[in-house]
């Protein structure tokens, strides 16, 4: 783990890595409705007011990695004093639920989401870099559902 925020980093780039991949395979138009990524407790995701299609990432258990354990030992100066701690590697556990409300949606959903997670087995730097520091996009890479509400109307009056 390099410092405190790694465990939030690595929660944002699956959810990013979720949401750009149901974007680009054109989940929204499979489904016929928007899908929300989020990153909640399963017992706070509200199902009373869920209108779209919703993936649910939560990070349930952390475990030390016993295979990088003792990979290294704790670096020390000429004297012998501490100078530096091993890196502390742990394996993040996650529980990703879908939700839908017509009839075989979430299992649809779920199944984009796990092909997607197992396309993209390892975390790339691009990947990373992408989900820390997002670039702004235009709304001509929007699925077909979204594109009317990108496009201005008349007398100022949204289409969503």
């Amino acid at each position: 783990m390099s410092n405190a925020l790694a465990i939030a980093g690595v929660t944002a780039v699956i959810k990013d890595l979720l949401d750009s991949g149901l974007i680009d395979h054109a989940i929204t138009d499979t489904l016929g409705a928007g899908v929300v990524v989020t990153t909640q407790a399963p017992d706070t995701v509200s199902l009373d007011s869920q209108i779209a299609p919703q993936l649910n990432l939560f990070l349930h258990q952390v475990t030390p990695n016993t295979a990088w354990r003792n990979a290294a030992l704790p670096s020390r100066d000429a004297s012998g004093n501490r100078i530096g701690n091993p890196p502390l590697a742990l394996d993040l556990h996650y529980l990703l639920t879908a939700y839908g409300r017509a009839d075989l949606q979430a299992e649809v959903l779920l199944g984009y989401a796990l092909q997607l997670l197992h396309e993209n087995p390892v975390l790339s730097r691009d990947a990373i870099r992408r989900a820390l520091h997002p670039a702004v996009v235009s709304g001509a890479i929007l699925p077909t559902v979204y594109k009317a509400c990108a496009a201005p109307t008349w007398p100022s009056r949204s289409n969503c």
